[in-house]
């Protein structure tokens, strides 16, 4: 019977953590952010004392967070109407949140960056000494890569409307790729500026919505940075 009791605890307690990454916004992206950092300790040189270090913020964030669910879940049991100190509990509970999560980026900027900033070196090095060319073969695998996120979003044909904005991602791709490969401002300027005046295009004339147009920019920026990356490595 005891053995019974410390096994249904156990259910009991692992069913309020997956009950809080279900429905809570917010711990969907603590979990996401863990998944991240423990990646980079196992990619960077992370010592015994800082992977501990990040391990105690990391718990800290995600118990602050469940600890914020709870508090909630009981005020809006006792309070189906406005109260002051309904009020009040949840906002501290928050704050509480708000707080280890303003830590866990103090300890994470001091931990990793001096570790990005020498890989970020490294690879702006890389990136610099492409062949130019190399952006011809950018932009195919942008296009490709906008055709497969129209289709599994379902949205739009392949060269007008839907998630992401083609076009979008395309302007911003090539400005991106020029601003890879030259050290003139004037250049980089004006390949941003084209590019920004090609999204506003999609979104004047009703063809994509501004958030469509937002994604295809960053869907473009990122993909190119990755492809110059790789083929440099």
């Amino acid at each position: 019977m005891k053995l019974k009791k410390i096994v249904d605890s156990f259910n009991h307690a692992i069913d309020g953590v997956i009950y809080t990454v279900r429905t809570q916004r917010n711990m969907k992206i603590h979990m996401i952010a863990t998944l991240l950092i423990l990646a980079s300790c196992l990619f960077f040189d992370v010592s015994k004392i800082e992977f501990l270090i990040l391990a105690v913020t990391i718990t800290m964030v995600i118990g602050a967070e469940m600890i914020n669910t709870a508090i909630e879940a009981v005020v809006d049991m006792n309070t189906n109407y406005y109260h002051p100190l309904a009020k009040i509990a949840k906002n501290v509970a928050a704050g509480a949140v708000l707080l280890t999560a303003v830590n866990a980026l103090v300890v994470g900027y001091l931990i990793f960056w001096d570790k990005l900033s020498n890989l970020s070196y490294g690879v702006m090095h890389k990136i610099k000494t492409s062949e130019p060319h190399t952006i011809f073969i950018v932009l195919v695998i942008v296009c490709i890569g906008t055709i497969i996120a129209k289709a599994i979003f379902g949205e739009g044909t392949p060269l007008k409307g839907g998630m992401p904005s083609g076009h979008s991602a395309l302007a911003f791709s090539l400005a991106t790729a020029i601003s890879l490969i030259t050290e003139e401002p004037i250049c980089v300027m004006l390949s941003f500026i084209m590019a920004i005046i090609t999204a506003q295009s999609r979104v004047d004339s009703e063809v994509h919505s501004t958030f469509e147009v937002i994604v295809g920019a960053i869907f473009g920026t990122l993909l190119t940075i990755l492809v110059f990356t790789i083929f440099r490595i």
